[in-house]
């Protein structure tokens, strides 16, 4: 399969519920924060050295792009059909698009080459305590040795997305633990960087896999 293919899922995915009608404020939200700025903490873990990455949730597409561009080769899962409609045009065909969602990634098959960094950003909350688990255990199985995943939670009401569920990042960790993936970094109660989301808060969480 082509590095520029869209691999369409037929999957109803309740975390999407929201986003579709709110495409254009989704991408003005998120374009007002920068990668690194909202990745900051997390920087350091991300390789050096050009390596295979998984952005799961990718939305727009911005950080799949920002990890492109540090010369990652780069695949992109997200569940919205808009929001891939967007990244494609935004960020063009050196990234793999792949229209699938968390907790199983049915269309990754058994990538057995592997991920070295696994991403995701702001989706953890849009699953339940089951379908976590299996998400721990599905990362778990598709990286490399050592290989790094981070994680934010999202804490606070809900905002464009509506099938939310509370996180909890010491639970997340222990969760972790049993799928072999050793915590690295859990920062908690970080604010949110955008405006109007005090009530917000984070957890980011590093995990490397055993």
């Amino acid at each position: 399969m082509s590095r520029n293919a869209i691999v369409t899922s037929m999957l109803q995915v309740k975390g999407t519920k929201g986003y579709s009608a709110a495409t254009e404020g989704f991408m003005t939200a998120t374009h007002k924060i920068a990668f690194q700025e909202l990745h900051q903490s997390i920087l350091k873990f991300i390789p050096t050295d050009s390596s295979d990455v998984l952005d799961v949730g990718s939305g727009i597409g911005r950080d799949a792009a920002a990890l492109a561009d540090m010369g990652h080769t780069v695949v992109a899962v997200e569940p919205t059909s808009e929001f891939l409609s967007v990244a494609q045009r935004l960020y063009g065909t050196s990234i793999e698009w792949i229209n699938d969602s968390f907790p199983f990634l049915p269309s990754l098959g058994d990538r057995n080459e592997g991920f070295d960094f696994v991403l995701a950003s702001a989706v953890w909350h849009h699953l339940d305590q089951h379908e976590r688990r299996i998400a721990l255990s599905r990362i778990a199985d598709l990286l490399r040795p050592t290989g790094i995943f981070a994680l934010s939670l999202r804490h606070g009401p809900a905002g464009v997305g509506t099938h939310i569920f509370p996180t909890d990042g010491q639970e997340t960790v222990r969760d972790a633990e049993r799928v072999n993936l050793e915590p690295l970094q859990v920062l908690e109660n970080q604010p949110s960087l955008v405006k109007g989301k005090r009530n917000v808060t984070w957890t980011r969480i590093v995990l490397q896999k055993a």
